[in-house]
This record gives C-alpha cells, sequence and structure tokens, in this order.
C-alpha cells in the first residue's frame, strides 16, 4: 500500500496530481490545502510520499514539508511549483517540476522516489 500526502490549495491541481497518482498504483492519497492541514494529515497518517507546492494560500510548503520531516523522519519529496526557484533552498533536496507540469514528469518522478 502507498499512501501520498498531495500539499496543493488549487482544488483542480490537486486532483489532476491524483489522477496520475493513482494510474501509477498509488491507493491512498489526503489532500491538504493549508501548511497546518498538511502537517495534521501526515502526523494521522505517515505518507510514503508527499508533492508540494511552494506558495500555498495559508503558510507555505517547504515550511509544511520540513516540519512533517522533524516529525516523522525521511520521507521522499516532490515539489511541483510555479516558482521552481523557490525551491533551491528546499531541505530536503527533492525532486522539482514547475508548473505547468506533464503527467509523465510526476510519473517519472514517483517512480524514481517510492520502490514498487
Amino acid at each position: 500500500m502507498c499512501h501520498v500526502l498531495i500539499i496543493e490549495d488549487e482544488p483542480l491541481i490537486a486532483l489532476s496530481i491524483e489522477a496520475v497518482l493513482e494510474d501509477e498504483g498509488v491507493n491512498s492519497i489526503d489532500i491538504a490545502a493549508t501548511e497546518d492541514q498538511a502537517i495534521r494529515l501526515a502526523r494521522n497518517r505517515r505518507p510514503n510520499l508527499i508533492t508540494s507546492d511552494v506558495k500555498l494560500a495559508k503558510g507555505n510548503g517547504p515550511a509544511a514539508v520540513a516540519q512533517i520531516l522533524r516529525d516523522l523522519g525521511p520521507v521522499p519529496v516532490i515539489f511541483i511549483t510555479a516558482t521552481p526557484e523557490d525551491c533551491e533552498r528546499c531541505s530536503p533536496p527533492a525532486i522539482v517540476l514547475g508548473k505547468p507540469f506533464r503527467p509523465g514528469q510526476i510519473a517519472a518522478a514517483f517512480h524514481k522516489l517510492v520502490a514498487r
């Protein structure tokens, strides 16, 4: 079973990412629109992978990811953002995809980070 946390405040983008990941075999997904919600969802159920936007309507993705990793330890991360330059200092090193994205980019990143 593979559980993914999608941190994205644009519902259509979140649903697009969810559809790609489901096509790749992910069978459990939580979607968080804010930094606080992402942290809470991750604490409730540890993700095998996190996808995260950088700029959220409330909070920020890298801050949420950093707190989740402090709480849970290592989790692979894919940042999917319109501002990839904002990920230069993101910790941990992660795959960074720009928006607009192609579904194949997300699929390839997923397979690179998560063993089947």
